[in-house]
């Protein structure tokens, strides 16, 4: 069986631009390419990789994971955190692993990148995956910042708050940053029933290498805002121009992941099609984690 020939390879530090981009595979490179893109910005992949990676190879896939310039393990005090040099990255991956296609699997603000990556390079993706994925981000605001007023309409210093953040460029670190602060107040990335499997994905990760690795760069985000144009997106028309381009495009969420309305999460549905579109019960943010059986079990056949 595939897995039997599946083996780790060593961590590489892809040298660009006098840069050292942190990158691991997983598997056989005889398998089908899965490129793993992590959430952000500010964010890294040691989540995944600590918990996921090497499990989705043992199912016959060459796993790749990377944190990008400026993130995680991946630091640079002189990334521009911009699309561009994201997409330069990510080519490098390819480079530097020899790969000509891959499957991109792409996670929270990775599926933006992924997304606009695939428009960008459709020869170089097999498929893309996008796991709780943003795609449509002043929705996604404009709904925490709903749910909040909801929760705290008795609550004269909290709804003043609410506007304060409201009345902020919606182009501006500031008010993702404070969004994203309301939506961890009210616990909207939790899942809402930890199960004993959930539990000891995330006592394990934590108790080993790579959360001492989860480095966070604040100063990230900042950066993207002050340097990326592109940065408060609605994808929708992107997604279906790719599809036109007859790239498959599969998409899975949390029922519990409080980030996406009912109105986002059917558009995506009508833009991947009944079939390539997946919601999991008693699951929010961190699919791969709070439901990870049931996460494998959607993505590994569509890989």
């Amino acid at each position: 069986m595939k897995f039997l020939f599946s083996f780790l390879f060593v961590l590489t530090f892809i040298s660009f631009n006098a840069q050292q981009i942190y990158s691991k595979a997983y598997g056989n490179p005889k398998d089908p390419a899965v490129i793993f893109i992590h959430g952000g910005p500010s964010g890294n992949a040691t989540l995944f990789e600590g918990t996921t990676a090497e499990k989705l190879a043992n199912k016959g896939f060459y796993v790749i994971v990377y944190d990008r310039r400026g993130e995680g393990r991946s630091k640079d005090e002189n990334a521009s955190m911009t699309f561009k040099e994201s997409f330069e990255d990510l080519n490098q991956i390819y480079k530097t692993y020899g790969i000509q296609k891959a499957d991109i699997l792409a996670h929270s603000f990775g599926g933006i990148i992924g997304t606009l990556y695939t428009k960008q390079f459709p020869e170089k993706v097999n498929a893309l995956i996008l796991a709780g994925a943003l795609f449509s981000q002043q929705e996604t605001y404009d709904y925490i910042l709903k749910r909040a007023k909801e929760k705290f309409k008795n609550d004269p210093l909290k709804l003043k708050e609410i506007s304060e953040i409201e009345s902020l460029s919606k182009n501006s670190a500031a008010y993702r940053k404070r969004c994203y602060e309301t939506a961890s107040e009210m616990k909207l990335f939790t899942m809402p029933h930890s199960t004993a499997e959930s539990k000891q994905l995330r006592s394990e990760y934590e108790a080993g290498d790579f959360y001492k690795t989860n480095f966070r760069n604040a100063n990230s985000p900042i950066k993207f805002y002050q340097n990326e144009a592109q940065n408060n997106v609605d994808n929708k028309a992107v997604l279906k121009d790719i599809r036109k381009k007859g790239i498959p495009i599969f998409a899975i969420y949390g029922k519990d992941d409080g980030i996406f309305s009912e109105k986002q999460l059917n558009d995506m549905k009508n833009i991947t099609g009944k079939n390539n579109f997946k919601i999991i019960d008693n699951c929010s943010h961190y699919l791969f984690v709070d439901q990870q059986e049931d996460f494998l079990k959607f993505i590994v056949p569509v890989l």
